[in-house]
């Protein structure tokens, strides 16, 4: 199989294009290698994919019309897995237009391009942030999710609804995954794991946001990966039980569908710090700060549709995970 992956250079693409290649797929990785974080972080990720002969490599950003489509022309890719994005809640209080342009545009360009060249699916990175002001626990995707509270969030929803229309009008099959708190090896400087492990081996205190009493479920890169890679294989369907008049906001009579990916397992953040002091064998100075603006106080997955779907939900513990972070972390800057 074919496949066109974009975000190739952040840790959830690198660590599925491996898995693609291991199994035998032909993959075109895509990444803008912005500065948004370390771009030798990114370069060398991307070391871990260009030896092997079914990979290759192009830089170029999803909101580039002309670039996305002179590629989808060209490759005529038989399946797409759409990582690429800008993250981060608290940046898109500084920077929105960045938001805008690679989460609209740049997913407008990899419909387009999905589009035209009869792409037999497309998988997408949504996120468990579209759930917004939403206290009802845990998160279905049975639920609306019509009040983001931060511009990342309001991009990933309009994603949603952006593939929805693809597959109603185009019959192109999609399926959205709302990631629940990614981590592990390789993962993001900018994410609390990779923070607050820098902080304390640095001997500095970490910023801990609600008084340490945030919940978040966290969920470990390979459990993500096993759940995109079994996504991209059962094409999206249309619901034959779907009902309009009371609309599954999860499914249609379309070939849509959404799904929660998450560890099914809430995490109170002093637990997991508590879990990378034992990791590292060090004491965290603590500065226990105000909710911020953006930030909702705890998040929980339903997986049960995914679990339905394609047999399978995550379950890696949350020591086992940290553990193998802490690990990748002290061997790649011991270097």
């Amino acid at each position: 199989m074919r496949v066109l992956l974009t975000g190739a250079a952040g840790f959830i693409g690198m660590t599925t294009v491996l898995r693609l290649l291991a199994r035998g797929d032909e993959v075109v990785g895509l990444d803008n290698l912005n500065d948004y974080y370390s771009v030798q972080l990114k370069l060398d990720r991307l070391a871990r994919l260009t030896p092997h002969p079914n990979f290759r490599f192009v830089q170029l950003d999803v909101a580039d019309r002309p670039g996305m489509a002179e590629l989808f022309a060209k490759e005529r890719f038989d399946r797409v897995i759409h990582l690429a994005a800008q993250a981060g809640v608290r940046y898109s209080l500084q920077n929105p237009h960045a938001y805008i342009d690679s989460n609209i545009v740049g997913f407008m360009n990899v419909l387009e391009g999905c589009r035209h060249s009869q792409v037999q699916h497309l998988v997408y990175a949504s996120s468990s942030s579209v759930y917004g002001g939403n206290t009802r626990m845990p998160f279905s995707e049975h639920d609306s999710v019509d009040h983001p509270v931060s511009m990342y969030a309001a991009t990933k929803k309009a994603n949603e609804l952006m593939a929805h229309t693809y597959s109603h009008l185009f019959r192109l099959p999609t399926t959205g995954l709302r990631f629940f708190t990614v981590y592990g090896p390789w993962g993001r400087p900018d994410m609390a794991l990779f923070l607050f492990t820098k902080a304390i081996l640095e001997g500095q205190p970490i910023d801990v946001f609600n008084h340490g009493k945030m919940q978040r479920d966290f969920t470990y890169v390979d459990d993500i990966v096993e759940g995109v890679i079994r996504v991209l294989d059962r094409v999206a369907e249309p619901n034959p039980a779907y009902v309009s008049d009371t609309p599954d906001p999860g499914t249609s009579n379309a070939p849509f569908r959404v799904f929660n990916i998450g560890n099914h397992n809430p995490v109170q953040l002093l637990d997991y710090i508590g879990c990378i002091e034992d990791a590292l064998g060090m004491q965290a100075r603590k500065n226990l700060l105000p909710l911020q603006d953006g930030d909702v106080p705890a998040t929980y997955a339903d997986v049960d549709a995914l679990r339905d779907w394609v047999g399978f939900t995550p379950a890696t513990e949350i020591r086992t995970g940290v553990g193998r972070f802490v690990d990748w972390y002290r061997g790649y800057y011991a270097r």
